[in-house]
């Protein structure tokens, strides 16, 4: 049996950072941004707080360890 990439499936950390994705972006729509960065609220932000720990965690999988700026 072929397997293609519409038959991958997402494991728990792709699907948070996916949904803390779709929120980042729903955020910058409502403030008329393309991007966070343009954002006065960037260093006080908890969504994009939120969005970079996710991104981070389907990094390691959950493992865990330090994620610093």
């Amino acid at each position: 049996m072929e397997s293609n990439n519409q038959d991958i499936e997402l494991d728990e950390w792709e699907l948070q950072l996916k949904a803390k994705e779709i929120e980042l972006k729903e955020c910058q729509k409502q403030h008329n941004l393309d991007s966070c960065l343009k954002c006065i609220n960037l260093l006080n932000c908890q969504l994009r707080d939120s969005f970079v720990h996710a991104v981070y965690s389907s990094m390691n999988k959950g493992k865990g360890g330090g994620f610093e700026f």
